[in-house]
Protein backbone atom coordinates (compact mmCIF):
# COMPACT_ATOMS: atom_id res chain seq x y z
CA UNK A 1 0.00 0.00 0.00
CA UNK A 2 1.55 3.37 -1.03
CA UNK A 3 2.52 5.61 1.87
CA UNK A 4 0.61 8.47 0.26
CA UNK A 5 -2.62 6.45 0.43
CA UNK A 6 -2.16 5.76 4.13
CA UNK A 7 -1.31 9.42 4.78
CA UNK A 8 -4.47 10.40 2.93
CA UNK A 9 -6.53 8.09 5.20
CA UNK A 10 -4.98 9.64 8.33
CA UNK A 11 -5.63 13.22 7.24
CA UNK A 12 -8.80 13.10 5.10
CA UNK A 13 -11.82 15.15 6.07
CA UNK A 14 -15.39 15.65 4.88
CA UNK A 15 -16.50 13.80 1.77
CA UNK A 16 -13.06 12.33 1.18
CA UNK A 17 -13.09 10.70 4.61
CA UNK A 18 -16.67 9.47 4.07
CA UNK A 19 -15.60 7.81 0.81
CA UNK A 20 -12.67 6.08 2.50
CA UNK A 21 -15.05 4.38 4.95
CA UNK A 22 -15.94 2.05 2.06
CA UNK A 23 -12.33 1.31 1.03
CA UNK A 24 -11.50 -2.36 0.42
CA UNK A 25 -8.01 -2.25 1.94
CA UNK A 26 -7.55 -3.23 5.58
CA UNK A 27 -4.42 -1.04 5.76
CA UNK A 28 -6.36 2.04 4.68
CA UNK A 29 -9.13 1.32 7.16
CA UNK A 30 -6.60 0.82 9.95
CA UNK A 31 -5.03 4.15 9.02
CA UNK A 32 -8.47 5.77 9.23
CA UNK A 33 -8.57 4.83 12.91
CA UNK A 34 -5.65 7.24 13.44
CA UNK A 35 -7.51 10.08 11.74
CA UNK A 36 -8.31 12.67 14.45
CA UNK A 37 -11.40 13.86 12.56
CA UNK A 38 -12.99 10.40 12.48
CA UNK A 39 -16.06 10.84 14.66
CA UNK A 40 -18.45 8.44 16.37
CA UNK A 41 -20.99 8.44 13.54
CA UNK A 42 -18.37 7.72 10.88
CA UNK A 43 -16.77 4.97 12.96
CA UNK A 44 -20.16 3.32 13.48
CA UNK A 45 -20.79 3.48 9.73
CA UNK A 46 -17.49 1.68 9.26
CA UNK A 47 -18.42 -0.93 11.87
CA UNK A 48 -21.77 -1.48 10.18
CA UNK A 49 -19.99 -2.92 7.14
CA UNK A 50 -20.55 -6.66 7.00
CA UNK A 51 -17.39 -7.06 4.90
CA UNK A 52 -15.12 -5.11 7.22
CA UNK A 53 -11.81 -6.97 7.63
CA UNK A 54 -11.52 -8.86 10.89
CA UNK A 55 -8.22 -7.16 11.74
CA UNK A 56 -9.92 -3.78 11.69
CA UNK A 57 -12.60 -4.97 14.10
CA UNK A 58 -9.95 -6.43 16.38
CA UNK A 59 -7.96 -3.20 16.33
CA UNK A 60 -11.01 -1.17 17.34
CA UNK A 61 -11.52 -3.49 20.33
CA UNK A 62 -8.05 -2.50 21.57
CA UNK A 63 -8.50 1.26 21.20
CA UNK A 64 -9.68 2.35 24.66
CA UNK A 65 -10.46 5.95 23.63
CA UNK A 66 -12.83 4.62 20.95
CA UNK A 67 -14.50 2.26 23.41
CA UNK A 68 -15.61 5.10 25.67
CA UNK A 69 -18.51 5.55 23.27
CA UNK A 70 -21.55 3.30 23.83
CA UNK A 71 -22.56 3.26 20.13
CA UNK A 72 -19.15 1.86 19.24
CA UNK A 73 -19.39 -0.91 21.84
CA UNK A 74 -22.90 -1.69 20.66
CA UNK A 75 -21.77 -1.92 17.02
CA UNK A 76 -18.97 -4.28 18.02
CA UNK A 77 -21.29 -6.45 20.13
CA UNK A 78 -23.69 -6.79 17.19
CA UNK A 79 -21.07 -7.47 14.50
CA UNK A 80 -20.80 -11.20 13.69
CA UNK A 81 -17.06 -10.91 12.98
CA UNK A 82 -16.05 -9.26 16.24
CA UNK A 83 -13.53 -11.44 18.10
CA UNK A 84 -15.35 -13.79 20.45
CA UNK A 85 -13.91 -12.65 23.79
CA UNK A 86 -14.35 -8.99 22.93
CA UNK A 87 -17.93 -9.62 21.85
CA UNK A 88 -18.73 -11.34 25.15
CA UNK A 89 -17.29 -8.38 27.04
CA UNK A 90 -19.33 -5.81 25.14
CA UNK A 91 -22.57 -7.79 25.56
CA UNK A 92 -22.31 -7.34 29.31
CA UNK A 93 -22.33 -3.56 28.81
CA UNK A 94 -25.37 -3.34 26.55
CA UNK A 95 -28.55 -1.56 27.54
CA UNK A 96 -31.62 -3.69 28.14
CA UNK A 97 -33.41 -3.13 24.82
CA UNK A 98 -30.19 -3.71 22.89
CA UNK A 99 -29.69 -6.98 24.75
CA UNK A 100 -33.19 -8.04 23.78
CA UNK A 101 -32.61 -7.08 20.16
CA UNK A 102 -29.40 -9.11 20.11
CA UNK A 103 -31.20 -12.23 21.36
CA UNK A 104 -33.76 -11.87 18.56
CA UNK A 105 -31.29 -11.04 15.79
CA UNK A 106 -30.97 -13.68 13.08
CA UNK A 107 -27.37 -14.79 12.86
CA UNK A 108 -26.46 -14.24 16.50
CA UNK A 109 -24.37 -17.20 17.60
CA UNK A 110 -25.87 -19.58 20.13
CA UNK A 111 -23.20 -18.65 22.67
CA UNK A 112 -23.72 -14.89 22.36
CA UNK A 113 -27.49 -15.34 22.47
CA UNK A 114 -27.19 -17.40 25.67
CA UNK A 115 -24.96 -14.78 27.31
CA UNK A 116 -27.36 -12.00 26.32
CA UNK A 117 -30.31 -13.97 27.71
CA UNK A 118 -28.42 -14.57 30.96
CA UNK A 119 -27.80 -10.83 31.25
CA UNK A 120 -31.49 -10.10 30.72
CA UNK A 121 -32.59 -12.69 33.27
CA UNK A 122 -30.07 -11.42 35.83
CA UNK A 123 -31.45 -7.89 35.53
CA UNK A 124 -35.13 -8.83 35.88
CA UNK A 125 -35.45 -8.13 39.63
CA UNK A 126 -34.33 -4.50 39.14
CA UNK A 127 -36.40 -3.72 36.05
CA UNK A 128 -39.39 -1.37 36.15
CA UNK A 129 -42.77 -2.83 35.24
CA UNK A 130 -42.88 -1.27 31.78
CA UNK A 131 -39.64 -2.94 30.71
CA UNK A 132 -40.78 -6.27 32.12
CA UNK A 133 -43.96 -6.04 30.06
CA UNK A 134 -41.92 -5.26 26.92
CA UNK A 135 -39.70 -8.28 27.54
CA UNK A 136 -42.74 -10.42 28.31
CA UNK A 137 -44.23 -9.52 24.95
CA UNK A 138 -41.12 -9.73 22.77
CA UNK A 139 -38.46 -11.71 24.66
CA UNK A 140 -37.12 -15.14 23.77
CA UNK A 141 -38.54 -18.30 25.29
CA UNK A 142 -35.86 -18.42 27.97
CA UNK A 143 -36.49 -14.82 29.02
CA UNK A 144 -40.25 -15.39 28.92
CA UNK A 145 -39.83 -18.44 31.15
CA UNK A 146 -37.89 -16.39 33.68
CA UNK A 147 -40.60 -13.72 33.66
CA UNK A 148 -43.22 -16.41 34.25
CA UNK A 149 -41.33 -17.57 37.33
CA UNK A 150 -40.89 -13.93 38.40
CA UNK A 151 -44.66 -13.89 38.62
CA UNK A 152 -45.55 -10.21 38.46
CA UNK A 153 -49.34 -10.01 38.27
CA UNK A 154 -49.42 -7.51 35.40
CA UNK A 155 -46.83 -9.46 33.41
CA UNK A 156 -48.32 -12.96 33.61
CA UNK A 157 -51.08 -12.58 31.02
CA UNK A 158 -48.64 -10.94 28.60
CA UNK A 159 -45.86 -13.48 28.97
CA UNK A 160 -48.22 -16.46 28.62
CA UNK A 161 -49.26 -15.04 25.23
CA UNK A 162 -45.63 -14.69 24.09
CA UNK A 163 -45.30 -16.87 20.94
CA UNK A 164 -41.72 -17.75 21.89
CA UNK A 165 -42.72 -19.25 25.23
CA UNK A 166 -42.38 -23.02 24.94
CA UNK A 167 -44.08 -25.90 26.69
CA UNK A 168 -40.77 -26.86 28.26
CA UNK A 169 -40.43 -23.38 29.77
CA UNK A 170 -43.94 -23.55 31.23
CA UNK A 171 -43.27 -27.03 32.63
CA UNK A 172 -39.95 -25.86 34.05
CA UNK A 173 -41.75 -23.07 35.89
CA UNK A 174 -44.43 -25.44 37.21
CA UNK A 175 -41.76 -27.86 38.42
CA UNK A 176 -40.95 -25.35 41.15
CA UNK A 177 -42.76 -26.13 44.37
CA UNK A 178 -42.81 -22.48 45.35
CA UNK A 179 -44.03 -19.89 42.89
CA UNK A 180 -45.34 -16.36 43.35
CA UNK A 181 -49.04 -16.17 44.07
CA UNK A 182 -50.99 -16.15 40.84
CA UNK A 183 -48.61 -18.04 38.52
CA UNK A 184 -50.35 -21.40 38.81
CA UNK A 185 -53.77 -19.78 38.56
CA UNK A 186 -52.75 -17.77 35.48
CA UNK A 187 -51.50 -20.90 33.70
CA UNK A 188 -54.61 -22.87 34.69
CA UNK A 189 -56.87 -20.16 33.27
CA UNK A 190 -54.91 -19.49 30.09
CA UNK A 191 -56.69 -20.31 26.85
CA UNK A 192 -53.69 -22.09 25.32
CA UNK A 193 -51.60 -23.56 28.13
CA UNK A 194 -54.53 -24.88 30.18
CA UNK A 195 -55.33 -27.25 27.29
CA UNK A 196 -51.82 -28.71 26.89
CA UNK A 197 -51.86 -32.21 28.33
CA UNK A 198 -48.42 -32.15 29.98
CA UNK A 199 -49.18 -28.76 31.48
CA UNK A 200 -52.38 -30.16 32.95
CA UNK A 201 -50.38 -32.98 34.51
CA UNK A 202 -47.98 -30.43 36.01
CA UNK A 203 -50.89 -28.40 37.35
CA UNK A 204 -52.44 -31.47 38.99
CA UNK A 205 -49.13 -32.15 40.70
CA UNK A 206 -48.52 -28.58 41.83
CA UNK A 207 -49.34 -27.91 45.49
CA UNK A 208 -50.75 -24.45 44.66
CA UNK A 209 -53.40 -25.74 42.26
CA UNK A 210 -56.95 -25.43 43.51
CA UNK A 211 -59.01 -28.55 44.01
CA UNK A 212 -61.60 -27.30 41.51
CA UNK A 213 -58.91 -26.98 38.83
CA UNK A 214 -57.57 -30.46 39.55
CA UNK A 215 -60.98 -32.10 39.54
CA UNK A 216 -61.79 -30.43 36.21
CA UNK A 217 -58.66 -31.99 34.68
CA UNK A 218 -58.96 -35.51 36.10
CA UNK A 219 -61.40 -36.84 33.45
CA UNK A 220 -58.83 -35.95 30.76
CA UNK A 221 -55.86 -37.64 32.44
CA UNK A 222 -55.00 -41.17 31.31
CA UNK A 223 -55.27 -44.04 33.76
CA UNK A 224 -51.52 -44.65 33.56
CA UNK A 225 -50.75 -41.07 34.53
CA UNK A 226 -53.37 -41.12 37.26
CA UNK A 227 -51.70 -44.18 38.75
CA UNK A 228 -48.31 -42.48 38.68
CA UNK A 229 -49.73 -39.39 40.36
CA UNK A 230 -51.46 -41.54 42.97
CA UNK A 231 -48.22 -43.20 44.03
CA UNK A 232 -47.36 -42.37 47.66
CA UNK A 233 -45.48 -39.11 48.13
CA UNK A 234 -46.36 -37.51 44.78
CA UNK A 235 -49.37 -35.45 45.87
CA UNK A 236 -51.08 -34.79 49.18
CA UNK A 237 -53.01 -37.62 50.78
CA UNK A 238 -56.28 -35.75 50.43
CA UNK A 239 -55.77 -35.34 46.69
CA UNK A 240 -54.54 -38.90 46.38
CA UNK A 241 -57.98 -40.09 47.50
CA UNK A 242 -59.59 -38.27 44.60
CA UNK A 243 -57.09 -39.78 42.16
CA UNK A 244 -57.69 -43.30 43.44
CA UNK A 245 -61.43 -42.76 43.22
CA UNK A 246 -61.09 -41.60 39.62
CA UNK A 247 -58.99 -44.65 38.78
CA UNK A 248 -61.57 -46.98 40.28
CA UNK A 249 -64.38 -45.35 38.31
CA UNK A 250 -62.38 -45.64 35.11
CA UNK A 251 -61.59 -49.29 35.71
CA UNK A 252 -65.27 -50.03 36.31
CA UNK A 253 -65.95 -48.45 32.92
CA UNK A 254 -63.40 -50.77 31.38
CA UNK A 255 -60.60 -48.30 30.71
CA UNK A 256 -57.05 -49.61 30.67
CA UNK A 257 -53.73 -48.05 31.69
CA UNK A 258 -52.79 -47.94 28.01
CA UNK A 259 -55.36 -45.23 27.28
CA UNK A 260 -53.59 -42.07 26.16
CA UNK A 261 -54.38 -38.45 25.54
CA UNK A 262 -53.08 -36.11 22.87
CA UNK A 263 -51.35 -32.77 23.51
CA UNK A 264 -54.66 -30.94 23.84
CA UNK A 265 -55.87 -33.28 26.58
CA UNK A 266 -58.35 -35.16 24.36
CA UNK A 267 -58.30 -38.96 24.48
CA UNK A 268 -56.56 -40.66 21.58
CA UNK A 269 -59.23 -42.27 19.38
CA UNK A 270 -56.87 -45.10 18.45
CA UNK A 271 -57.00 -46.35 22.05
CA UNK A 272 -60.69 -45.90 22.74
CA UNK A 273 -63.52 -48.36 22.30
Amino acid sequence: MPTSELHRARTATGEELAALLHHHSADVLLALLDNPTLDETQLCLLLDRKDIPAEVLEEVTHRKPLLKNYRVKRALAFHPRTPRLAGLRFIRELYLMDLMQLTLLTGTSAELKRIAEEQLVARLPQLPLGQKITLARRGTGRVAGALLVDGHTQVLSVVLDNPSLTESQVLKALSRGRLPVGVVKAVAQHGKWSHVYNVRLALVRHPSSTLSTILAYLPEITVSDLRELAAPGIVSESLRKYLLSEIQQRMRRGETPANTADATGEPDASNSD
